[in-house]
């Protein structure tokens, strides 16, 4: 089993607890760096919540 199958298996059924997570560290990374690298933090943010998303939606994953 990948690295990733294992991570997909953590998440499934925890789609919410993550997503607040990724905008927790988000928050977080902006705080660090005086929101010096907010523009890619918040598309890595979106990025990552666009595809919790899809998962959520998709219950082929």
């Amino acid at each position: 089993m990948s690295m990733l199958d294992k991570l997909k298996g953590m998440l499934k059924g925890h789609e919410e607890t993550a997503q607040k997570g990724i905008d927790k560290a988000g928050d977080a990374a902006n705080r660090r760096t005086g929101g010096k690298h907010s523009g890619k933090i918040d598309s890595t943010r979106q990025r990552l919540n666009d595809q919790m998303n899809k998962r959520r939606n998709d219950p082929g994953h």
